[in-house]
């Protein structure tokens, strides 16, 4: 096994490469600091419901939330033992979470790294499901789900997805439905495991004051070598027509929410400008929006809108940007963002707002190397195919004429969703 370096001088920090013998790539970046953090993750996420491998002739069609479960599901061993109380024997605190992309496995630890390492290892590629047991979690999921329900801050996002997607898995909730979890049996959860937790379609990201030669020891003694799998993923296509304007709920809130959201269905032609978008975006959104931006600044003083916030989200099936707050004025507010708007695509981009919107995002580039919390940092840039150490420089090449172009492209009003979260009526005494 070759193992490559690549280095970032301008930060001053470097990263180690292999491809274990098992198919697995392994990314080590060195930190001279007393906790080390591993994550061991799958290429898998809440959108890939629906997939076959290379050769097979139909795709598999699985119930939504299935990822999500399946994690649940690992941390269950066939000799009862608790996979927690391992870690905890050895002085890790360990986790898991599953997103839309993405299925992660984590320990942090200050001591007895190699045997956390093996720990996790070993109970990630040894799945163990029987009907009992998938039917006790259902309960404990659909709780979970309904729980959520509850949540205005979700009901106002769920809301806006499926009132900007169509198709698109984008809108898919992390944990399923209550009836969709209920499809779910050991049968199918081990043909995702099969298919998904092949170690072709998984790498491992560790940081810490840890060596190559060490994870690969443990690497050696934990992981089977098997034949690569090539997956087909079905992702639904999205062009820009929204399914509707408007849409609204009633919590237990104090003032109105509401949230804009925008499709940004653009096709790119490689991962490095499909990153580039995302970073323009990001200094658009910094430069328009942050806290110290002319527009926040007045909306607050104003009283027109609190708690501001703004953000472009990208993931393997779709983008969108959202914007929102609260307000007692839910139409000025919209309308304020909508004149906001129209006025940055007829003017442009002030260009020291957008030089300083620059040196702050680098500057969080830079502080993200500080801690061991760099490999999940890096890990969630692979799964979009992304290398964090080329970030800054790609950040660099970004001119505000790309960042205008981009405006004038994606902010159109027809597009636009608002999403309206309103105060539950009060009932007359």
């Amino acid at each position: 096994m070759n193992t490559t370096v690549k280095e970032n001088a301008r930060v001053g920090e470097k990263y180690y490469y292999t491809k274990h013998r098992s198919g697995l790539d392994i990314y080590l970046i060195p930190k001279k600091m007393s906790s080390a953090y591993a994550l061991f993750c799958t290429r898998y996420g809440a959108v890939d419901n629906c997939f076959k491998l290379e050769g097979d002739a139909e795709f598999t069609r699985v119930p939504d939330g299935i990822a999500h479960y399946l994690e649940h599901k690992m941390f269950e061993n066939e000799d009862g033992i608790d996979t927690f109380a391992r870690f905890a024997k050895y002085g890790a605190s360990a986790n898991a979470f599953t997103s839309m992309d993405v299925t992660a496995y984590l320990f942090k630890c200050t001591e007895n790294f190699s045997e956390n390492l093996e720990i996790l290892l070993d109970y990630v590629t040894h799945p163990y499901f029987t009907p009992e047991t998938v039917e006790k979690e259902q309960g404990i999921i659909a709780q979970e789900i309904r729980g959520r329900e509850d949540w205005p801050e979700i009901a106002q996002y769920r809301n806006l997805l499926n009132a900007l997607y169509k198709d698109s898995q984008t809108k898919l909730n992390v944990a399923g439905t209550v009836e969709s979890i209920r499809e779910i049996t050991a049968e199918t959860l081990y043909k995702c495991y099969e298919v998904f937790y092949n170690l072709s379609n998984m790498f491992l990201c560790v940081s810490g004051d840890v060596t190559m030669e060490e994870v690969l020891a443990v690497a050696d003694k934990m992981l089977p070598v098997k034949e690569e799998k090539k997956i087909v993923r079905h992702y639904n296509e999205e062009g820009k027509d929204i399914v509707k304007k408007y849409v609204e709920d009633a919590f237990e809130v104090a003032k109105p929410m509401f949230l804009v959201g925008i499709k940004d269905v653009a096709k790119c032609e490689s991962k490095r400008e499909e990153t580039k978008r995302g970073l323009a975006m990001q200094l658009i959104t910094e430069t328009l929006f942050g806290y110290s931006s002319e527009f926040a600044v007045e909306v607050y003083e104003s009283g027109l809108i609190d708690e501001l916030d703004a953000g472009y989200h990208r993931g393997n099936t779709g983008a969108h940007f959202t914007f929102g707050g609260e307000s007692d004025d839910i139409d000025a507010a919209y309308k304020k963002f909508v004149d906001y708007m129209e006025e940055v695509k007829a003017n442009g981009l002030d260009e020291e707002a957008f030089e300083r919107a620059r040196r702050m995002r680098y500057a969080s580039y830079v502080r993200s190397f500080e801690t061991t919390d760099i490999a999940e940092t890096f890990a969630m840039s692979l799964i979009k195919n992304i290398d964090w150490f080329d970030i800054g420089a790609l950040m660099a090449e970004i001119t505000v004429e790309d960042a205008n172009a981009l405006v004038r492209e994606l902010f159109e009003e027809e597009y636009y969703v608002l999403s309206v979260i309103n105060p539950l009526a009060k009932e007359e005494e």
